[in-house]
């Protein structure tokens, strides 16, 4: 396994456009470029979704994480890779595909 630590201000969106921010910063005190570092057991919310079927409104809402296992932890949690699979999920968690993870430039904490 290897790729970046991403942070609660990594930039995560939707394929349909939405942006996803960090819902609680769950790191228990590790930072990534003076950030909460993110773990598999948060949860990003997803706003701006412009997902449709039919016509009708489905808009992404979530995005969920499922690290690797025996990766990198903090307090034995799993670091949230800039690789780390993920999917989008509507109000109902129905999956919408995989989320964007723009990579940061700057980078405090790498694993690898």
């Amino acid at each position: 396994m290897s790729g970046e630590v991403t942070h609660t201000g990594t930039a995560v969106g939707c394929p349909h456009g939405g942006r996803a921010s960090a819902a609680g910063a769950d790191a228990h005190g590790v930072l990534v470029d003076g950030l909460p570092a993110a773990t598999g057991a948060l949860v990003h919310t997803v706003t701006g979704c412009r997902h449709t079927v039919d016509g009708v409104p489905v808009p992404c809402t979530t995005v969920r994480w499922t690290p690797t296992e025996g990766g990198v932890t903090a307090d034995g949690k799993p670091l949230l890779l800039e690789d780390t699979p993920g999917m989008c999920f509507t109000a109902r968690l129905v999956p919408q595909g995989q989320p964007l993870v723009t990579p940061a430039g700057r980078r405090g904490v790498a694993c690898g």
